[in-house]
């Protein structure tokens, strides 16, 4: 007989641009820095820290290179982010 798991999770999940801005504040980085260390637009890192960028694997490869965090820190953070968003849009 099948049984029914039921798994609970957390809607508060931490918006990667926050943490991303925290980093480079605890590192005395400005975002112009940490774009010349990835070698993306300022544009981009400051949409991304504003929360209106998602990052790409290519961007957490990135990341990890210029600050040492693993690129699937990164990742994780956005997806579980993303996937809390989508619990609060349906409840």
């Amino acid at each position: 007989m099948a049984t029914k798991t039921a798994h609970r999770s957390s809607d508060l999940a931490i918006p990667l641009g926050e943490l991303l801005q925290e980093e480079l504040e605890a590192r005395g980085m400005t975002q112009k820095d940490l774009s010349r260390e990835t070698h993306r637009p300022p544009q981009a890192i400051n949409e991304i820290i504003r929360g209106r960028k998602r990052i790409t694997p290519e961007t957490a490869l990135d990341l990890e290179r210029a600050l040492g965090t693993p690129a699937s820190f990164w990742l994780n953070l956005e997806s579980n982010f993303q996937l809390a968003k989508a619990r609060l849009r349906r409840s």
